[in-house]
């Protein structure tokens, strides 16, 4: 999943897919406190064939290592219950546990092949600027989102499609919705065309966070340190020496989509508006 510049000739048919995972409060509100001024959406671009002979067999491994998890009843990693340590994952209450986990999920981190694209919302900044909303906060940054999957798709010139956490009957609806009139309408950004040569469905899959789907599970784990990683970069700020801070410089080593010449901004991770 090296990047390339130019176009190919011949389309690369290997299938990949981006699984999205959000931080933060969607609601059209705002406040100065933190946990209601920001979305962030992040999505996580693996090829299919890898997920099936790599990724989710590593990631049961891994959760064998440190876990009780069973074929018949499988652990799916959370982060929140994690840095919690809640069941099943209290072992990591003794510290020597919790350090030898971390230290083994960042090599994981690390050696697995992956793409990171992260957008953040600053929505009171947005209502200043704007006064009136567009769209719905999610459906403002999965459209930016999608626009980056489906550059990255054509600059590599393969296809793909989109997984996204499961947020409730009513609210899943309306996001395949908004989906659908992204795929079949394009955006201010791109045509349609653009959508329906790089995306191999024009249906959003929807599941919950309890499936223990390997790629849902990954995003999950690296969504919150990478809203932190953009948020601090933004702000000038270095990152900070903690488990986050470093998930968020191993991101920024080699995990963001990026340009040909190294840039970050705008291409793996974007600040809206």
């Amino acid at each position: 999943m090296t990047q390339t510049s130019g176009e190919l000739h011949a389309v690369d048919w290997t299938k990949h897919r981006l699984y999205v995972d959000e931080v933060g409060n969607s609601d059209l509100g705002a406040s100065m406190d933190a946990n209601h001024r920001y979305l962030s959406l992040t999505g996580v671009i693996v090829n299919l064939d890898y997920v099936l002979h790599v990724l989710a067999p590593g990631m049961e491994a891994l959760k064998a290592r440190h876990f009780v998890s069973h074929p018949d009843d499988p652990v799916s990693l959370h982060r929140k219950e994690l840095v919690n340590k809640r069941p099943p994952f209290e072992s990591l209450r003794d510290p020597q546990r919790e350090q030898t986990f971390n230290e083994d999920l960042l090599r994981c981190l690390r050696e697995w092949e992956y793409v990171v694209l992260t957008v953040v919302l600053d929505k009171l900044e947005h209502r200043e600027r704007y006064v009136t909303w567009q769209a719905d906060p999610y459906h403002y940054c999965l459209r930016v989102l999608l626009e980056r999957y489906v550059l990255w798709l054509r600059r590599h010139n393969c296809v793909g499609d989109v997984m996204a956490v499961s947020r409730g009957k009513k609210e899943d609806s309306r996001l395949k919705a908004s989906f659908r009139r992204i795929y079949e309408g394009g955006t201010e950004y791109l045509e349609a065309a653009t959508f329906q040569q790089r995306l191999t469905s024009g249906e959003l899959k929807l599941k919950k966070k309890d499936n223990n789907i390997a790629g849902l599970q990954l995003a999950d784990l690296i969504a919150h340190p990478s809203f932190r990683t953009v948020l601090a970069r933004a702000q000038n700020q270095t990152l900070p020496t903690t488990f986050g801070g470093r998930i968020g410089r191993l991101l920024e080593e080699s995990k963001y989509d990026r340009s040909t010449s190294g840039r970050l901004d705008g291409w793996g991770r974007k600040l809206l508006p």
